[in-house]
């Protein structure tokens, strides 16, 4: 066509060879400034300059490339039933798979195997390997599958992940080198391949032979495979391991200071399914008949190693007011087309809180209004005096909302956009209407443990140590403080280095905590998260699950015995597995409708 740029002549072209390469005529690619991303057949790829530079054109195809052979050569199902239940090694399968399927494209085509080698590079430059100074801040996931590329299909590992690479190879190669020669004989064979993957891994003490044995068989986590790192074992939730501590895997240890006192949680060590209860930081309280807030509930099964290295800092603590400027101004690019959306949701959202607020009638009165289904008891007896009615005002609760939102590795990119995009539009939407609201952030201040596991590595490691991380609880905007001061932070949210883990059921304690210190009637927590919790440092030294299984008590203890009604929107994710009420949102175009309905239900009269 006449009026065709070279941009849309170049997708016409990146389509049709993904249709053609991954055998599905229905694929579409569509271009994006963040994170490349496949769901289904529908493809989302970096967006070339307008002159389609070279090296741009082929990280595209790479990605384009990448996705179309997942299409072609992998099983999600048997995948997702194989999977292990360790985070760390749940990415070391993802990763693995990644590169079976690409070597398969990149030794048979040596036009993809430059396009995926373009796609590698991009990887590589933003993952922690390229920056990694010590083998602990090397992942794992990401030395191991740049080695078997290499070993698979001969290219070279990366310039700048070379170093880093090199600090664990011979670990990794000592443990695992005869599984390299087994797996490339299994490319074409997903099945045997996935097996001999679990025998690596379990090489590599990244897992158990029963967990291979039977994948699904103490939690969920082993059913199915966490968004965070499905769809190509990128740097979602970028922790690894480390050659050094295999129960654990490290990856990026950075610590801070600051901290409360060892407390509150009780202190099993191994989680059972039991009844909703809690734990706390700061003493939790949801309520238990007969019985104070600050009871901890018995048989909770969960507690943290230390807390002297939590911490609950203000967004303005960590990055100053020039850097939060220019994130908030990338935060306002991200909301471009979109400011339509904030007023018609207020217009919507506003409607229905409006129509509970008025209108009810006190009939059979003296005085007021004539009651037009009296009229033929005027015409009869005009003197009756029970011919009117009254409106009554319905008392309208004063209402307080948080927003809690996931702030972990697995959310960078388009979902950190659209979860900071989300409070901000809930923000301004619900000041709009009269409503209190707290917007809150939670994840850890180091990858893998931080002070806290050094502080359990020079004890001599104690067994079943419980929760071995820094917590990291930071406050966007407090409830009472005017969306104008606060906007700005929620720009934090896509500062590079801020996600890191998520410990998922504490932070659910700490915000519903501060909740309950609110004076408003009706007290609402909105979760905006993306999964299950990961910490590797915690999860590798306690039983499976052992987060997961926390979160899940936490949740039922607020659903069933709390005054304050949880709400959970998934990004990208289905978390109805872990919440009653939820709804999963693809892309921000879908917020309007989705958070209208779901607040407005909430909203609705006791």
């Amino acid at each position: 066509m006449a009026d065709e740029t070279p941009l849309d002549r170049f997708k016409h072209a990146l389509t049709g060879a993904s249709r053609a390469l991954a055998h599905e005529p229905e694929v579409e690619v569509a271009w994006s400034a963040d994170a490349p991303t496949a769901r289904g057949k529908h493809f989302r790829v970096p967006l070339p300059g307008r002159s389609i530079p070279a090296d741009q054109a082929r990280e595209a195809r790479g990605f384009a490339d990448s996705f179309s052979l997942k299409l072609r050569h992998h099983d999600e199902a048997m995948h997702a039933r194989a999977m292990p239940p360790e985070p760390t090694a749940r990415e070391c399968f993802d990763t693995v798979e990644r590169i079976r399927y690409e070597a398969l494209g990149a030794n048979n085509f040596e036009g993809i195997r430059e396009n995926l080698d373009a796609a590698t590079e991009v990887r590589t430059n933003s993952d922690p390997i390229a920056r990694a100074i010590r083998p602990e801040d090397v992942p794992v996931a990401s030395a191991l599958g740049l080695i078997l590329r290499e070993k698979l299909t001969g290219e070279p590992i990366p310039a700048r992940a070379a170093p880093g690479v090199e600090m664990v190879r011979d670990w990794i190669e000592e443990r695992a080198g005869a599984d390299f020669e087994a797996l490339a004989l299994s490319l074409d064979d997903q099945k045997a391949f996935q097996g001999l993957a679990l025998d690596l891994l379990r090489h590599l003490d990244l897992t158990l032979p029963e967990d291979m044995d039977q994948p699904s068989d103490d939690s969920d986590e082993g059913e199915e495979p966490e968004g965070e790192d499905q769809d190509e074992g990128e740097d979602d939730n970028q922790g690894e391991g480390s050659p050094q501590s295999t129960e654990m895997a490290g990856e990026m240890s950075e610590g801070d200071d600051e901290g409360e006192s060892d407390t509150e949680m009780s202190s099993e060590e191994d989680t059972t399914e039991g009844e909703p209860g809690d734990e706390g930081e700061e003493g939790m309280m949801p309520v238990r008949p007969n019985r104070p807030w600050t009871d901890i509930p018995e048989g909770f099964d969960y507690k943290a190693y230390t807390t002297r290295f939590d911490e609950v800092i203000e967004a303005t603590e960590l990055c100053d007011a020039d850097e939060l400027d220019r994130l908030r101004q990338y935060l306002d690019s991200q909301l471009t087309g979109l400011q339509g959306v904030v007023t018609r949701l207020a217009n919507r959202l506003q409607r229905r809180l409006m129509a509970q607020q008025n209108r009810s009638w006190d009939f059979d009165q003296e005085e007021g209004l004539l009651d037009a289904a009296r009229l033929a008891r005027v015409v009869i007896s005009p003197g009756h005096s029970l011919s009117y009615k009254v409106e009554r005002e319905q008392e309208f609760k004063d209402t307080c909302v948080t927003l809690l939102i996931d702030n972990s590795g697995s959310m960078r990119g388009r979902p950190i956009s659209i979860a900071a995009i989300s409070a901000d539009i809930l923000g301004r939407t619900l000041e709009r209407v009269g409503v209190k609201t707290e917007v809150l952030g939670f994840t850890t201040r180091a990858w893998k443990g931080g002070q806290s596991r050094e502080a359990w590595l020079a004890d001599g490691k104690p067994a079943q140590p419980g929760r071995l991380n820094d917590l990291r609880h930071i406050v966007y905007k407090k409830a009472d403080e005017p969306w104008r001061r606060a906007r700005r932070n929620l720009g934090l949210m896509m500062r590079e280095g801020l996600l890191k883990e998520n410990i998922d059921g504490e932070a659910l304690l700490w915000a519903h905590e501060r909740l309950l210190r609110r004076p408003e009637d009706r007290r609402i927590l909105m979760v905006i998260s993306d999964g299950a919790p990961v910490d590797d440092s915690t999860l590798s030294v306690n039983s499976a699950g052992y987060l997961e299984q926390h979160l899940r008590k936490v949740i039922d203890w607020i659903e069933n015995q709390s005054p304050v009604q949880l709400v959970a929107i998934g990004i990208g994710h289905d978390v109805t597995r872990y919440y009653r009420r939820a709804v999963t949102i693809m892309d921000v175009e879908q917020l309007g409708g989705t958070i209208t309905e779901q607040l407005a239900e909430l909203f609705e009269v006791d």
